[in-house]
């Protein structure tokens, strides 16, 4: 019998996004197999790390030894507080230098182009490169010249990217939104306030937003701040907690397209 093409939708939240590795855990242990991915902004990164070959259990052991330290590279508030050569370089090391058309499924990757509005999705070429595009947090991040373009956090257009995997071809499409804004937040720093502000409107807009997924999986993550990267390990939990939930419902959805 002929199973259905599973898509993964990996949404935006920043260190929230380290709940989709948890989701990613779980969907393995239930034997779900995701056959493509497409990610906004973390999820591209997290996406593209576990579509390059990273094991579940490594990508874990990474995250919790992941800090600011190891992608802050300051530069005069021009047009962005982080160059982002050092996330670049990190990204090019964990997927192998790979291009996204040598991962072992397909993969798209969403950024939005500052210039014109328009939604930019990679599916060819440089993975890294097209990660850092989809990571530039406009005002945190400078953004990301690409093809002539200047490239942003693929949020700002698209947060969970599921009417692309619709695109692709998948025919059961699992969606992770990890958007839960924390509401007792005191912002310390400049890149706080840009990120907690990116939440709320972003929130807002998943909000009013119909995402059309066949499953959603929202992992409890209010008490955690976009910025939380010292809480890694509750995160994840969080997100295998979230899908080990709905077991029985993404079983049902699976066993009801086969029929």
């Amino acid at each position: 019998m002929k199973r259905p093409v599973i898509g993964l939708a990996l949404g935006s939240g920043g260190a929230r996004g380290m709940a989709h590795i948890g989701v990613l855990s779980s969907l393995e242990k239930q034997g779900i197999q995701v056959d493509m991915i497409a990610g906004s902004s973390i999820g591209a990164l997290v996406g593209s790390f576990y579509a390059a070959g990273q094991d579940v259990e490594k990508m874990k052991k990474l995250a919790l030894v992941f800090r600011r330290k190891y992608y802050a590279d300051y530069t005069l508030p021009k047009i962005g507080l982080l160059k982002g050569n050092r996330i670049l370089q990190l990204i090019h090391t964990f997927t192998y230098g790979k291009k996204i058309e040598e991962l072992r499924m397909p993969l798209a990757i969403v950024a939005c182009d500052l210039e014109t509005g328009e939604k930019v999705v990679f599916k060819e070429g440089s993975v890294s490169q097209a990660v850092r595009a989809s990571i530039s947090i406009p005002g945190v991040f400078v953004p990301h010249e690409m093809g002539g373009r200047q490239l942003v956090d693929g949020a700002v257009v698209d947060r969970i990217p599921v009417c692309v995997l619709k695109e692709m071809g998948a025919d059961l499409i699992i969606a992770s939104d990890v958007s839960r804004v924390k509401k007792t937040e005191k912002a310390t720093r400049l890149s706080d306030v840009i990120m907690q502000s990116l939440d709320i409107l972003q929130n807002e807009l998943v909000r009013h937003q119909t995402i059309h997924a066949d499953l959603m999986i929202r992992p409890r993550l209010e008490t955690y701040s976009s910025s939380a990267f010292t809480q890694v390990q509750e995160m994840i939990e969080a997100g295998e907690l979230a899908a080990d939930q709905l077991k029985g419902k993404l079983k049902d959805v699976i066993d009801k397209w086969e029929c």
